[in-house]
């Protein structure tokens, strides 16, 4: 099975300094997809993908319980990058390639129902939108509009990013409403629909 080969992946064993943890969540019936950049030493630590302060507010700006985010059935997540890539002098260090490289696109095919897929931080926009993209993540975000219904670009939701948050008051006046309306209509058919998965 793809994803048991997936977490049994090794391939960048000499450049992750707490080893390879690869932390993604997966199920054939998702309709939404969260791609991020890689995992922190905190959801390292624990095994669960977005299970930190970020993930919190992640889970806040989609309107969703923990239970709801967990719910492969419902949200699938693969990051950028699946392991720890390690600190750098300005956090941590970028999702390595291997990991797009190796397994995405054989991942994406496991997820034809998904209808939605939210592209966190520069690395997700950058692959899923290629030369779409605009010249920086704030024009991106701002430009989200072009990029419904498949994609909706967001900022990371890290504490970091607070100063950002407060100079661009229209993403929680104006992108947060449609993210968590588009969120509540995919669970509504999710819930609806007679072939929900195990």
């Amino acid at each position: 099975m793809l994803l048991v080969a997936v977490r049994k992946c090794r391939a960048c064993v000499p450049h992750l300094p707490l080893g390879p943890r690869p932390i993604l969540q997966v199920g054939e019936a998702a309709r939404i997809l969260i791609v991020g950049q890689a995992p922190g030493a905190r959801v390292h630590a624990s095994g669960t993908p977005w299970d930190d302060p970020s993930g919190e507010r992640l889970r806040k700006w989609m309107g969703l319980d923990v239970a709801r985010f967990y719910d492969e059935s419902q949200i699938a997540i693969i990051p950028m990058g699946y392991c720890y890539p390690g600190r750098g002098n300005g956090g941590d260090l970028p999702p390595r390639r291997e990991c797009a490289t190796l397994w995405l696109d054989h991942l994406l095919t496991k997820l034809p129902r998904v209808e939605l897929t939210l592209l966190i931080g520069l690395h997700a926009q950058r692959h899923f939108l290629g030369n779409r993209r605009k010249p920086s993540l704030t024009e991106t975000v701002k430009a989200w509009r072009e990029f419904v219904p498949e994609y909706l670009p967001l900022p990371h939701p890290s504490a970091r990013n607070t100063p950002w948050f407060k100079r661009n008051p229209w993403f929680e006046h104006e992108l947060l409403p449609v993210l968590r309306e588009r969120i509540e209509s995919l669970s509504d058919q999710h819930a609806k629909s007679p072939q929900r998965s195990k």
